[in-house]
């Protein structure tokens, strides 16, 4: 294949040059009614000098011929405008300086007028001409990728133009499609847009290859159709980044993806009330713990929006700690930040964090989250999630932390594995420590020397968050599919009925603020996480993405529930929940428990859970959660022989 060479800039003046000085002798020709014997000689030698000189000086100022001329745009056809203009208003001022010195006339104003009319003209279309022949040498190859774009909104020319400026590009865009009625019909640089109603026929009538998603708007719904339709017709799809995104506000090939999972699944887009969120965060220092996963890294970025103080990221796992803090030292040179490596069952370590950076805020998103896991070290669920939350529950208490806000799980919720129940036990801790808090808070009169004590500093207010799955958290369902898909297979689904929640990790935590926000203290708020999903479409859908034809070439196997396992997850937003002032966020209507009867039972719960004693400590987190109902066999056995 010969390659098509850019040709130099001055070969490009000498041609812009020719056309103008053959469009004068035109021009002139057009004045006498093409009556070659009315033209006189010596006033057309005097134009084409002067037109000359003039030309050489405009051209080489306004420099028309830089421009490479296969990528002609809308920009080159002003500057060509302007330098015809200017040309011609230079060699009228000349002229009328001939006629006012008595020289002899040598062009006509008329002539001057056409002379530009031409000159624009014939520079335009001589560069539209090469564009085109360009364009037609590159569409002419063989065996070019037949594209759709679906989008004929801005993000969508821009993905054809990136396309028309790369010619080693080996793709051809057959058309626009869109859900517009009213774009229906007309053409964008030539190229039809049609109507995305009829996409399944489209893409048999026009052979397609490939579907380019340029439409941002297009709902998560919508989308999840028309990929059906590609892959129904072994279409490959590609999607764009956001315009944000984007290098220096343009787009480029290397941006283009494969589109995953997550953008088939449902999202609403959260609004929260930013101005209240961003009053109460303004210059305090917050404590983020769990700051390396998948919730507290993207709880900082969206910290990161507001004008925080100093940012505290608490986290044991040090490699993922240290990736977390290079990416913000990068991505934010100007805010404050520090990693603390640090267990936050460890009470000397945390203490030692609250003196040192006194934190105005906690955001407590560290804990232990595989059910299958905790099942098998029931002990380390109850040191790190109940524990490690008591700790830091109570060093906020002694510092004056105004909140600290638990991001819990609806696991929590009637539990049946350990994971679940832990969780549960730590809302009910720290819901009982904030009432009793603020209990006390009304009978300063009575002189205790304990409420004496936190008269000096602000009574920490307690706020407790639970939501489901989120989407592509580390070791969760579609990471791991991902990885078994790249392997070849097979991929393991637990049960063919099984169904799960799933919302994406910023709008998670996007509530998770707002939560924070708007809560007074001791409330637990539940998160409406939309409709369910069937684990094994999940799955099917991630094999027909990659390309492969699920149970085909790739196979799925079905590995069985695990102990403490649901095959069916629940929403909880029923009649045992309230409303909020956000659609998205329900409060939870649980009354909190004697702080003193929960305080004696973790103190034994803990006990067990350091000797090791998973019977007693099963036992003890039965009396703790009376709705605790374990799907393990093992334990479920313990909690029955406990309950007859």
């Amino acid at each position: 294949m010969f390659k098509l060479e850019i040709v130099s800039r001055w070969v490009i003046f000498a041609i812009d040059f020719f056309l103008c000085l053959i469009a004068l002798v035109l021009a002139k020709l057009v004045r006498h009614n093409f009556a070659v014997e009315e033209l006189n000689a010596i006033a057309l030698y005097k134009s084409i000098l002067i037109f000359s000189a003039v030309n050489i000086v405009v051209f080489c100022s306004v420099r028309t011929f830089t421009g490479i001329v296969r990528y002609t745009s809308i920009q080159d056809s002003f500057r060509i405008f302007f330098a015809t203009l200017l040309s011609s208003f230079l060699v009228f001022i000349i002229h009328s300086s001939f006629v006012l010195y008595g020289l002899t006339k040598f062009i006509s104003a008329t002539t001057i007028i056409i002379q530009a009319l031409f000159s624009f003209l014939f520079l335009i279309i001589y560069r539209v001409l090469i564009k085109y022949f360009f364009m037609y040498i590159k569409n002419a190859r063989l065996n070019k990728t037949r594209v759709l774009i679906y989008g004929a909104g801005e993000a969508g020319v821009a993905t054809k133009r990136t396309f028309d400026h790369d010619a080693k590009v080996n793709k051809s865009i057959i058309a626009f499609v869109d859900d517009d009625l009213r774009k229906v019909g007309k053409t964008i640089d030539g190229i039809q847009i049609l109507d995305a109603r009829k996409l399944a026929y489209l893409i048999t009538n026009h052979e397609v290859d490939e579907l380019i998603f340029a439409a941002h708007a297009i709902s998560a719904e919508q989308k999840d159709k028309v990929t059906d339709i590609c892959l129904t017709h072994k279409v490959n799809i590609l999607n764009i980044p956001l315009p944000a995104v984007w290098q220096r506000g343009e787009l480029t090939l290397a941006q283009l993806q494969q589109v995953h999972i997550e953008d088939l699944l449902e999202k609403t887009a959260i609004e929260i009330n930013t101005e209240e969120i961003k009053g109460q965060l303004k210059e305090k220092r917050i404590l983020i713990t769990g700051a390396a996963g998948s919730i507290g890294s993207e709880l900082i970025k969206q910290l990161l929006k507001f004008d925080t103080g100093l940012l505290i990221l608490c986290d044991q796992n040090e490699t993922a700690l240290h990736h977390i803090y290079l990416e913000l030292e990068e991505t934010h040179p100007n805010r404050s930040f520090h990693a603390f490596v640090g267990d936050i069952k460890d009470a000397a370590r945390m203490e030692q964090l609250f003196e040192t950076y006194n934190p105005h805020f906690i955001y407590h998103a560290a804990g232990y989250k595989h059910i299958s896991l905790m099942e098998d070290n029931p002990s380390e669920a109850i040191k790190t999630n109940v524990l490690g939350a008591k700790v830091l529950a109570d060093k906020a208490v002694k510092h004056g932390v105004q909140k600290f806000i638990m991001i819990s799980t609806d696991k929590a919720i009637n539990p049946t594995n350990i994971m679940g129940a832990s969780k549960r036990i730590a809302e009910l801790y720290v819901q009982s420590l904030n009432s009793s808090l603020h209990s006390a808070n009304h009978i300063f009169s009575n002189g205790l020397s304990y409420i004496n004590e936190l008269k000096v500093r602000p009574i920490t207010k307690f706020i407790t968050t639970r939501f489901g799955n989120v989407l592509g958290s580390n070791g969760s369902v579609i990471p791991r599919f991902k990885e078994q898909i790249e392997k070849g297979g097979p991929v393991t689904v637990t049960h063919p009925e099984m169904t799960r929640y799933f919302m994406p990790i910023p709008e998670a935590c996007k509530l998770v603020l707002e939560a924070g926000a708007s809560g007074k203290g001791g409330e637990i708020f539940i998160f409406d996480m939309g409709k369910s999903i069937k684990i094994l479409h999940l799955a099917k859908k991630m094999i027909r993405i990659a390309g492969f034809v699920p149970n085909e070439d790739i196979k799925i196997q079905f590995s069985g529930l695990r102990p403490g396992e649901k095959l069916y997850e629940k929403s909880f937003i029923d009649e045992s929940t309230g409303p909020t002032t956000h659609e998205k966020i329900k409060l939870v209507n649980a009354a909190p428990i004697s702080f003193n009867e929960i305080e004696q039972q973790i103190y034994k719960l803990i006990m067990y859970a350091t000797a090791n004693n998973n019977a007693q400590l099963v036992l003890q987190i039965k009396k703790i959660v009376p709705e605790f109902k374990s799907k393990n066999p093992v334990y479920e056995k313990l909690v029955n022989q406990f309950v007859s």
